[in-house]
């Protein structure tokens, strides 16, 4: 089993967005897609990052 992945703001709040784990980074960067083309050209838009969680890789 490999890494797991969050999505965090950059700002640290949880949101309906943050702190949502996800197997892969893809399953995590398509939700991020998706939010993101909802809010074409605005700058009121939240700052979202994807990390790996620490201590999900396998052996870990």
């Amino acid at each position: 089993m490999g890494d797991t992945y969050e999505i965090q703001r950059d700002d640290g709040v949880k949101d309906g967005i943050a702190g949502q784990g996800f197997a892969s980074y893809d399953e995590a960067h398509a939700v991020l897609e998706r939010y993101y083309a909802d809010l074409c050209c605005s700058d009121d838009r939240e700052s979202y990052r994807i990390v790996p969680v620490p201590g999900s890789a396998s052996g870990a």
